[in-house]
């Protein structure tokens, strides 16, 4: 017998969960079987379009920057005004999501990107999100070639694209539509839910950005989505 082995059988003893083995594992089967909804709150219970409003106000009280385009098409001029108007580089990584890789690039010729996961040299980043929060400004990303996760956050800055179509009242609507769209035993190794830039108070309960991501956060709305 394995140290591993040892120590988790005395757990179990002490726990005297050995008997209810069985049980247990039919409690956490039938769990799966049926997810169980969360509280749903009210401020997010409204038609889509003040969803999509609610989605954008939150975003910027939590020190996201939000800008709203009519179109795909204007994604990648926004995308370079954006570095322009905070003296970053014109260049960001990429995956290799359908959606960014089919916009009309040309129309912002000063814009390098390159694709793949970053290795920590990247200034900034672009990725594209599956859905979008009301009740708390969250962006959902699942990890994968389309969007690789480091990119979410090594790069000090990130550029996330969502269409407001995929924008929704709550994170069940989101995780059934994920469920929906995967299947269940094969969802994402990864979801990345990011409500504005990275943060932390540890420190004297002062709020420092870019403590364990990015420092700054920018979501451009395709309200042509709809």
């Amino acid at each position: 017998m394995s140290g591993r082995d040892a120590i988790l059988n005395r757990l179990r003893t002490g726990l005297k969960t050995s008997e209810g083995r069985a049980n247990r594992q039919r409690t956490v089967d039938e769990r799966l079987a049926n997810p169980q909804r969360g509280i749903i709150p009210a401020r997010a219970q409204v038609d889509h379009s003040a969803q999509v409003d609610l989605f954008c106000e939150i975003s910027e009280k939590v020190q996201s920057t939000v800008i709203r385009v009519n179109s795909e098409t204007d994604i990648p001029g926004a995308v370079s005004d954006y570095l322009r108007s905070r003296n970053l580089p014109q260049n960001l990584c990429m995956g290799a999501d359908d959606r960014l890789e089919n916009l009309p690039w040309e129309n912002a010729p000063n814009l390098e990107r390159s694709k793949g996961p970053s290795d920590g040299s990247d200034a900034v980043s672009l990725a594209a999100a599956i859905g979008g929060v009301a009740e708390s400004g969250t962006l959902i990303l699942t990890s994968g070639t389309d969007n690789p996760t480091t990119n979410n956050f090594l790069p000090e800055t990130q550029i996330i694209v969502i269409d407001s179509k995929d924008i929704t009242d709550t994170y069940e609507t989101v995780f059934d539509k994920m469920r929906g769209d995967h299947g269940k035993g094969v969802m994402p190794r990864t979801v990345n839910m990011i409500t504005g830039p990275s943060r932390s108070g540890d420190i004297e309960q002062t709020i420092l950005l870019g403590a364990h991501g990015p420092r700054a956060l920018h979501i451009i709305v395709v309200d042509g989505g709809e």
